[in-house]
C-alpha cells in the first residue's frame, strides 16, 4: 500500500515522512504569492507526465530519484501518480502560499479529486517545524474531498487570478469555512497589497518597523524570526527583494545595504555574501516619513510588481485599506 502525501514546502514533506505518515512525501514548492503569475498552460504542464529534463518545471524535481524508481513513480504526472497509490491526502499548511497551492490543486482536479478518493487535512500547526515523534501522535482530521471544496477552492483561484483584487476581496463576504484556512490567507493576501496612505504592503512595513526599533542587519529582518516578523505571505528570497525595493529605489526608504542583488550567485561568493550580513541598515528621512504615515513610497519611486493575476504599477496602484478597496 502507497501513501502518497502532498505539501506546500520540503519541510512539512520530511516532516511527514519522518513521523511515518507517508510512503511518498511530495512538496509543490511553487512560489504563488511571488512574481508575475505563470500561464495556465504552464501549470498544467507541471503537474503533467515529464517531458523537459529543465529543472523546477516538473512537480517531482525535488523527489530522489531512486525513491521514485522504487514506487515506480519516475516521470508521471501527479493524476497518474495519484491512481498508483492506495491513499493520497494533502497536507497543506496555514501559510497563505500553501492555501494557494491548495486552491490551485483542488481547480485543477475538479471533480478526479472525488473520483481518486483524495483526502484533505485540515492542518493547523507548523507540519515543518514540529519534531516527527510529536508529528506522529498528532491527529488532524480528514475529509473526503467533495464539491463544496471544490466550488470554493475554484472561486477563490479564479478570483487571485483576476486582473484586479476586486473578486479576492469579495470572497470576504464568502462562507470558506469548507477551506479552514483559506479566510485567514485572503486578509494576509489583501494587507500586501500598498497601504492607503503608505503606499507599501505589510511585509515591507514590517521591515521598516523592525529597522526603526533597532535590528539593522539584514537577516534580522528577514520573516525567518517568525515571532518577530509577524507576517506569513513572503519567505527568505521574497523579503530579500523587499528589502532591496526598499533600499534601492531612487528615493530610498532605507539606507546601508552593502551588497546587491540577493541572489544564489551572492550566496555562493563567502565575501559578497559576508558584506551582506554585515549591512548597517537604517531609514532615510524618506522611511521615517513613510513610517510615521506622513510620506507615500509609490509618490517618489516606481512601482512595477504582481499580487496575483494583478499588476501593480504607478498608474494602477491598488490599495489596501481595512475598510475597503479603492484604485
Amino acid at each position: 500500500m502507497t501513501r502518497l502525501i502532498l505539501t506546500a514546502d520540503s519541510s512539512s514533506a520530511g516532516g511527514v515522512m519522518s513521523a511515518g505518515h507517508a510512503d511518498l512525501a511530495v512538496p509543490i514548492e511553487l512560489r504563488m504569492v511571488w512574481g508575475p503569475p505563470r500561464s495556465d498552460a504552464e501549470l498544467a504542464a507541471f503537474l503533467a507526465p515529464r517531458t523537459s529534463q529543465e529543472r523546477d518545471s516538473h512537480w517531482l524535481d525535488s523527489m530522489p530519484p531512486h525513491r521514485l524508481q522504487k514506487l515506480g513513480m519516475n516521470d508521471l504526472g501527479l493524476i497518474e501518480a495519484c491512481e498508483r497509490c492506495e491513499t493520497v491526502e494533502l497536507w497543506m499548511g496555514t501559510e497563505p502560499n500553501a492555501q494557494l497551492v491548495l486552491i490551485w490543486l483542488l481547480d485543477h482536479l475538479g471533480p478526479l479529486a472525488k473520483r481518486l478518493g483524495i483526502n484533505l487535512r485540515h492542518i493547523d500547526a507548523s507540519v515543518g517545524q514540529t519534531e516527527p515523534a510529536r508529528l506522529a501522535e498528532m491527529k488532524f482530521l480528514g475529509v473526503a474531498i467533495n464539491d463544496h471544496h471544490l466550488e470554493v477552492a475554484s472561486i477563490a483561484w479564479q478570483a487571485f487570478r483576476a486582473p484586479t483584487p476586486h473578486a479576492w476581496f469579495d470572497l470576504l463576504a464568502k462562507d470558506l469555512s469548507v477551506l479552514p484556512q483559506l479566510r485567514r490567507c485572503v486578509l494576509e493576501m489583501l494587507e500586501e497589497l500598498p497601504e492607503a496612505t503608505t503606499g507599501l504592503g505589510a511585509s515591507e512595513m514590517r521591515i521598516l518597523e523592525l529597522i526603526s526599533a533597532g535590528y539593522v542587519q539584514p537577516f534580522d529582518v528577514f520573516p525567518h524570526y517568525r515571532e518577530r516578523f509577524q507576517r506569513r505571505v513572503f519567505g527568505y528570497w521574497e523579503a530579500g527583494a523587499l528589502l532591496e525595493g526598499l533600499a534601492l529605489a531612487p528615493v530610498p526608504a532605507v539606507s546601508g545595504l552593502a551588497e546587491w542583488p540577493f541572489s544564489l550567485e551572492m550566496h555562493d561568493e563567502h565575501e559578497r555574501l559576508a558584506r551582506y550580513k554585515e549591512s548597517r541598515l537604517s531609514l532615510t528621512p524618506l522611511g521615517k516619513a513613510i513610517l510615521a504615515g506622513a510620506e507615500d513610497f509609490s509618490r517618489h519611486n516606481p512601482v512595477d510588481r504582481w499580487w496575483g493575476g494583478t499588476h501593480l504599477t504607478n498608474d494602477r496602484l491598488w490599495r489596501w485599506d481595512p475598510v475597503l478597496l479603492v484604485p
